[in-house]
């Protein structure tokens, strides 16, 4: 059988798999996500028997042991994700060095974006000076760090850095990166399929674009050859019907949809969204739904390609020689959307987009949408109090930070126009926020100061205090500078402060460190939050406050309509404004003056508070697997996240790794993010856990980053590692549900992996999470029945007995696990060992992807 054809548009001639001949009859069966599958799989191993008779297997509804081979066309990361990344490619270059080899040999096969845009902090806020001091005050922060990526970019071909000021990495994907089909010099086309390291890579899935995001060692392993392998996914289809009433927004569908099919349990799957309703989505309003699969806990939120995305790459400035070239394409391949069609899924769910309403997230996790008017229910159920209503002038439950921030909402014109008409209105009769809230306006794409202005609202958004702050992440990765002095007050009084923002996470700590409550909402709900001041009462009903003439003013007096939101677009909206924006953008004359070593080995500088070379990129690593005894060094709830295991936000100057660096010339008032040190691996190990929400139940009452000793010692937990593996002692972790949820932080195993962790023993894990961890060489343990270790009573006596050989470990093998208490007593936990694929067992084997990636380079 022949795989590839031959498709003609416009005079020429274009080769691509032949997927309608291949799949056959199966195909209008196949979700469009195995699909695409199938097509990457294809071009990898021209194979399609094993394929075929697996895709048979799944639409039986039978399992498979199949595994896909997934090679993307480029990898996408950012500035955080990237340091760690480059430092560990800087750490193996020496090795390779050091052991004879030719150290420029280690650079990426696939194009690598980088997009600089999480390292940047709402310093100032509420004037228009706040873009150039903020812009400023970052370049200043991380200007090593920033040195240190542009050395990569020069010296390893296909880095290329987009440079502070560009926008945040998702929207320049949507806006500039991403062509939904590639069209090769060589003749051949395929669909754009990439992998990023960030868990919100899903967007682009708005797009019709396959990808989803890894943690950065799954990318170094990728980028450097090795094609990903993942076995047969269970696909969840989300039935769309009717189409958005007035007055309901693209943040209230996704938030809707975050709640839903985290109720459904979707933790790894592949979503796609299908029925008739899709069509009446722009591609923006999907993106903004795509974005959050991470908060729903799936791989994909994936929409096909048909006429919206078409236009949508019209409006951003693609050229027509691609735009014209995709539906010829994608219906050739057997590719383009066709909402006749039913195709079979593991699990379905259906939404009715007319039955929807304007809703909130919160107040602690992503998935917890409630009508605005529960707003207070939602603090005072979380805070286990009534609110005060006559608590001080800043008052019980007030809004300390409202912030349009984050690409889940920024990144479709219409909901930061949304805003500012809402602005504009309030603006006319008076209004503005109260004086106690932090206000912020951050989009993801510096595109968007170009059409608020040209539609006038710019101005408006500004006389309530929504400056653009700069364009980049900022408050919904937990950059969001110093807290108002009054706010500060009110929390060290004890007040219930919130935060709300247009972003896609509000677990506790992550907006601020001294933030527990957060909502998710609409820029314009964001807006008239920040008008209101307080989460208390119904923002729908009750008056937002008077007008100059005394009379109430109420949210239905503000909302723009449907019409009015696309005047605004009309009025502002240029396609030549996306590229001519990031162009400028890209000249940023500080980021060019930054200057940076040109070698093949990075020059690491030991008095540097910014980076050391990773002790783990190193030849010395081995496998982690076997039989042993271990020590629990630290048991944990349910739901802790990335951010409880690996802080990203600002840096006590009282913490252990506050004093580390001070120590070495650290400013204690202004020491960055954990964010900004994560090419430096004594930062971030002592940062592990200390998140004041991080609770270890070895013992009573430990603070955050401490743990017991078999001998009743109270240590940090970092130094408690220490001395057990000076001893001998190996250790494991052990948790409860839904362990590692949250970003994709590789850190958050690489720190594990510096504590001497040998494996997490865990009631479930969360995807990316789960491959971090095997990244590192870390074993993933599910415990199969219903122990939980956080309710168990475990002691720092108890010994946990392992039985994971190497030679015998295979996907999702059953695995000894014994607890044996100090008292002698002893109980056989059901578990099994959480590895999907081969791949995934020969890296445990090899002991990690760094290991794996100087064996292959070395030829060892």
């Amino acid at each position: 059988m022949s795989l590839k054809t031959t498709t003609t548009v416009q005079e020429r001639h274009w080769r691509h798999i032949d997927l309608v001949s291949c799949l056959g009859q199966r195909l209008p069966h196949l979700p469009h996500v195995l699909r695409l599958l199938a097509e990457n799989h294809l071009r990898e191993t021209e194979e399609a028997e094993p394929l075929l008779a697996a895709l048979d297997e799944w639409l039986a509804g039978r399992p498979t042991e199949f595994e896909f081979l997934f090679r993307p066309n480029r990898i996408l990361m950012h500035d955080t994700t990237c340091t760690p990344a480059l430092a560990d490619i800087a750490g193996l270059r020496d090795a390779i060095a050091e052991a004879g080899g030719n150290p420029a040999q280690l650079t990426p096969q696939l194009p690598v974006e980088v997009s600089v845009d999480h390292s940047l902090a709402v310093d100032a806020y509420a004037t228009p000076a706040a873009f150039g001091r903020n812009t400023r005050n970052e370049i200043q922060r991380n200007a090593e760090r920033y040195a240190f990526m542009k050395w990569a970019s020069a010296n390893m071909d296909g880095v290329r850095v987009n440079p502070p000021g560009t926008g945040i990495m998702h929207t320049i994907n949507l806006e500039q990166l991403a062509t939904v089909l590639e069209l090769r010099e060589d003749g051949l086309a395929h669909p754009d399929m990439l992998l990023g390291t960030d868990s919100h890579t899903p967007m682009i899935n708005g797009i019709g674009v396959m990808a989803w995001g890894v943690g950065g060692l799954e990318a170094e392993s990728v980028m450097f050859g090795q094609a990903a392998s993942l076995a047969v996914p269970e696909v969840v289809g989300v039935r769309l019907t009717g189409a958005l009433p007035a007055g309901v927004l693209a943040t209230d569908l996704a938030l809707e949809v975050t709640h839903r099919l985290r109720q459904l349990g979707v933790t790894g799957s592949f979503v796609e969204f299908f029925g008739p309703g899709v069509a009446s989505l722009t591609a923006d309003q999907r993106a903004v739904v795509a974005n959050m699969a991470p908060e729903y806990g799936a791989s994909t939120g994936f929409f096909p390609v048909d006429a919206q995305v078409v236009d949508y790459l019209h409006r951003t400035g693609r050229p027509e020689s691609l735009t014209s070239a995709i539906e010829p394409l994608f219906r050739s391949m057997g590719l383009w959307f066709d909402a006749a069609e039913a195709p079979r899924f593991d699990r379905e769910i259906a939404i009715d987009l007319y039955a929807l309403q304007p809703v909130l997230a919160g107040p602690r996790r992503p998935q917890d949408r409630i009508a605005p008017a529960e707003a207070r229910a939602g603090v005072e159920a979380a805070i286990g109090r009534p609110l005060d209503a006559l608590a001080g002038p800043v008052p019980d439950g007030a809004v300390g930070v409202a912030a349009i921030t984050s690409c889940t909402n920024t990144s479709d014109p219409r909901l930061l126009l949304a805003a500012g008409l809402l602005a504009r209105k309030a603006r006319q009769r008076g209004l503005r926020p109260a004086d106690w809230v932090k206000t912020s306006l951050a989009p993801g794409s510096p595109s968007a100061r170009n059409y608020l202005e040209r539609a006038g609202l710019l101005e408006d958004l500004s006389a309530l205090g929504f400056d653009i702050v700069g364009f980049g992440c900022t408050t919904c990765i937990g950059n969001s500078g110093p807290l108002p002095p009054v706010i500060e007050t009110a929390l060290a009084e004890g007040r219930a402060i919130s935060a709300v923002l247009s972003g896609n996470r509000n677990f506790p700590g992550r907006v601020h460190p001294k933030l527990d409550l957060g909502y998710l909402a609409s820029p314009p709900m964001v807006v008239a939050f920040a008008i209101q001041g307080t989460i208390c009462g119904d923002i729908l009903s009750d008056p937002l406050g008077q007008d100059d003439v005394g009379e109430d003013v109420y949210l239905r007096d503000l909302w723009p309509t449907e019409r009015e939101i696309e005047a605004a677009m009309v009025a502002g909206f240029r396609a030549a404004d996306v590229p001519d924006a990031f162009a400028r953008a890209s000249t940023n004359e500080v980021w060019q003056s930054i200057k940076a070593p040109d070698t093949a080995r990075f020059p690491w500088d030991p008095s540097s508070r910014d980076l050391r070379r990773p002790k783990f990129a190193s030849l010395d690593e081995t496998s982690r697997l076997g039989s042993y005894s271990a020590a629990p060094l630290m048991v944990l709830g349910d739901d802790m996240t990335t951010d409880h295991i690996s802080p990203a936000g600002w840096i006590d100057p009282f913490s252990k790794a506050g004093e580390w660096l001070i120590e070495r010339g650290g400013d204690p008032a202004d020491l960055n993010v954990y964010a900004s040190y994560r090419g430096n691996w004594e930062v971030m190990l002592r940062g592990l856990f200390t998140n004041r929400l991080a609770r270890n139940y070895l013992g009573e009452d430990l603070p955050p980053a401490w743990t017991l000793l078999e001998d009743g010692t109270c240590l940090p937990v970092f130094e408690a590692a220490d001395r057990q593996h000076g001893s001998g002692q190996p250790v494991v972790l052990l948790a409860g549900e839904r362990y590692g949820m949250g970003s994709s932080r590789d850190w958050a195993a690489k720190g594990v992996a510096l504590l001497g962790v040998r494996a997490v023993i865990a009631n479930s894990f969360e995807r990316i999470h789960r491959t971090n961890l095997i990244g590192m060489g870390i074993l993933p343990i599910v415990l199969a029945d219903k122990f939980h270790p956080h309710t168990a009573g475990i002691s720092p006596k108890d010994r946990f007995l392992i039985d994971a050989p190497a030679d015998a470990l295979a996907p999702r093998q059953k695995l000894g696990v014994t607890w044996q208490r100090e008292d002698g007593n002893a109980q056989v936990l059901g578990a099994y060992a959480a590895v999907e694929t081969l791949q995934e067992v020969s890296l445990l084997r090899q002991g990690g992807v760094l290991a794996a990636i100087l064996n292959r380079t070395l030829k060892r």
